[in-house]
């Protein structure tokens, strides 16, 4: 069972101790996958390009509360037995730019070939494509279809969205959303060549019947380095869903650009892994690990390792277990400092949003191993953080979500901030 509930965070077994959790030896969860794969209340304004920053204390900042501060080791760059590159003891991470302000809740993060990034918007479920050198945003278009909860304080909309390898030849995008009755993964094309907010085709239905309820959706996608496409799905607040290797929710899929079951997957399904809560959070390591974000339930919110076929626990544990048959946590923090989205891979680390925690945390790792305690950072300074992308090993795209319902926003919330990190 759980652990008592806490409020500090907890570096789930110490730096040198991770290799003995359970799973944590295991290959990687993507077959085939040798590189990191590029996929991550109601408001109508356009975003707007600006400069600006909240006057609130410096973005560069690591938190001076949390119990999950750095270590006093001196950053060192090392190389794992691999030959991969380890994150080191301490780094940093500092906004050098309010790219663009006036987003409505951005959830999805897709990286198109010419650099430009789309974003989603949950509750208008509109798609801007957003130039990332000048920071102009364009309407591309609105996804029909989509049914948002959040004027109810749900979760559901326009959530994940992912860009494969051959966008160059046939521009396609998936997406996926909520509607009144369930959660959905589907496919539209992009025409840059029609009126601007009239780009998207109409989309095509590649898997339905997700669960959904006005909490817990889960929803984000990314493509692997193999051209395998992963989503994730929250158990809608029927904790017993996520033990059901029938039922889509609480799992982490795994599918073809089509929407089948890739070859391999343990259970003759989409189904890759199962017996989580609400999955927000999917990154790739150079070695094709597959690194997943998880909301707990007032006890521990999760760093996992995704292994194929395994059992996450929820909803008889949350955090580090020791019951037969459940996969630990490499990571784990109390609720009020995390509750993560989005993640990415850069500079050695697992970088997560955290949006009741309102803070950016680096998580530094040698292979599958915690190198040493995870650092906060941007703490409070742009309120609450959902998704992160990569646009390289020491730049990341983050975006706020001040417009979800779940705070007061702030002048130009929501915005996508340009971060840089090592």
């Amino acid at each position: 069972m759980a652990r008592p509930v806490t409020r500090r965070t907890l570096l789930l077994a110490g730096v040198g101790s991770v290799a003995g959790l359970a799973g944590c030896s295991s290959s990687p969860g993507s077959a085939g996958a040798t590189s990191s794969g590029v996929p991550t209340s109601s408001r109508t304004a356009s975003p707007s390009t600006t400069s600006a920053a909240p006057s609130s204390s410096s973005a560069s900042s690591p938190s001076s509360t949390s119990s999950a501060s750095a270590t006093s080791s001196t950053p060192t760059a090392s190389t794992s037995a691999g030959g991969l590159r380890a994150g080191s003891a301490t780094g940093s991470a500092t906004v050098t730019r309010t790219l663009t302000t006036g987003l409505n809740v951005p959830w999805g993060l897709a990286r198109l070939p010419d650099g430009s990034v789309l974003v989603s918007s949950r509750d208008t479920a509109q798609v801007h494509r957003v130039d990332v050198t000048t920071g102009r945003a364009s309407l591309v278009g609105t996804v029909p279809g989509v049914v948002s909860n959040g004027r109810s304080g749900g979760e559901g909309g326009l959530l994940g969205l992912a860009v494969g390898a051959s966008y160059g030849q046939d521009r396609r995008v998936w997406a996926y959303h909520s509607t009144a009755s369930d959660n959905r993964v589907v496919v539209l094309t992009l025409d840059a060549s029609r009126p601007a907010g009239q780009q998207l085709s109409a989309p095509r239905v590649l898997v339905d019947g997700i669960p959904h309820g006005l909490h817990h959706n889960g929803g984000r996608l990314g493509f692997d380095a193999a051209g395998t496409l992963w989503a994730t799905t929250g158990e809608a607040g029927t904790p017993s869903l996520a033990q059901d290797r029938g039922s889509l929710g609480g799992k982490i899929l795994r599918m073809t650009s089509q929407g089948r079951p890739a070859a391999g997957n343990p259970f003759g399904s989409l189904v890759f892994s199962y017996g989580h809560r609400n999955v927000q959070g999917l990154a790739w390591d150079p070695a094709g690990r597959l690194w997943a974000s998880e909301f707990g339930d007032k006890a521990f919110d999760e760093l996992n390792l995704v292994q194929r076929g395994a059992n996450y626990g929820w909803p008889a544990t949350q955090g580090r277990t020791s019951v037969a048959g459940y996969t630990s946590p490499v990571a784990q923090w109390g609720t009020e400092e995390d509750s993560p989205s989005g993640i990415a891979w850069a500079a050695g680390c697992v970088w997560m949003a955290a949006l009741k925690g309102r803070r950016l945390w680096r998580i530094p790792l040698d292979g599958t191993r915690v190198v040493a305690a995870p650092q906060a950072f941007l703490t409070g300074t742009y309120g609450r953080l959902r998704s992160v992308l990569a646009l390289d090993d020491r730049t990341l795209l983050v975006t706020t979500s001040n417009t979800d319902g779940r705070s007061t926003p702030r002048s130009g919330d929501d915005r996508l901030l340009v971060v840089s990190v090592s």
